[in-house]
């Protein structure tokens, strides 16, 4: 049965979009068969992260509706095998959402994929609390500035509360002189934020450039970070790979 990832993130501008892009490429890289959900119904951008504006036609309230199935509704990447997306829909909010068929919905990714990868809405909102009704798991991602740090504390509290126990966090656009300016280590984010950290992305320019290309990350002739965003799509998948 494939596992259900929540991606989120306590505030805008931490990278959660990117991240869930990289990290879904990377899976199905690395041969598991990869779905990426867009959850944000309001400034959803995951389509431009995969590189897949021009192929993202259905959304996930055409599954739950019973409108479409599954397969029919996801969109396959025309850059990566084994990569698939269904987007966001556009003017519904989460308390349109009927809850059982929603997780009806999930059944049947858990079936038919390896592993789905929920770009959640920035904060702890409606959207945060949908994404989590079915997770595994859930990614916490923040970076090194104290507002990012203490509003992903916050956001990991409020995944126990929702019962999901199986919480990680990744540390992106990682600048080591930045933590020296605000005298701060890793350790310390670990120990603010209360989950288990599973990766540490540093800063990279050329994450733009590679968008802008339309390009995913890991496709790109400058891999800086796609190389630690692999390992740490390994690390999810089980393997025991140091961090850096």
């Amino acid at each position: 049965m494939g596992k259900i990832i929540a991606v989120a993130s306590g505030k805008g501008g931490t990278g959660k979009t990117t991240v869930t892009a990289a990290l879904s490429s990377c899976l199905a890289v690395l041969g598991h068969k990869t779905l990426c959900i867009d959850f944000d119904e309001q400034l959803k951008n995951l389509d431009l992260a995969l590189c897949m504006t021009d192929f993202a036609v259905m959304d996930f309230m055409d599954v739950v509706s019973g409108r479409l199935d599954l397969t029919a509704a996801c969109s396959e990447s025309p850059k990566i095998q084994n990569l698939f997306f269904l987007s966001a829909p556009t003017g519904k909010v989460p308390e349109d959402i009927d809850i059982s068929n929603f997780k009806a919905m999930f059944s049947d990714i858990r079936r038919e994929f390896d592993y789905c990868l929920i770009d959640c809405p920035a904060g702890i909102g409606p959207g945060f609390r949908l994404a989590h009704t079915d997770a595994d798991m859930s990614i916490i991602v923040t970076t090194g500035d104290f507002a990012a740090i203490r509003d992903a504390n916050r956001t990991a509290n409020a995944v126990r509360e929702l019962g999901v126990d199986n919480i990680r966090m990744i540390v992106n656009r990682l600048l080591p002189k930045n933590l020296k300016k605000i005298k701060t280590n890793i350790d310390d984010i670990i120990d603010t934020v209360g989950a288990q950290l599973v990766g540490l992305i540093p800063e990279d320019k050329y994450i733009f450039a590679a968008l802008h290309d339309n390009t995913p990350l890991i496709m790109y002739k400058k891999r800086f970070s796609a190389y630690e965003f692999l390992d740490t799509a390994r690390r999810i998948a089980g393997n025991d790979v140091p961090l850096r």
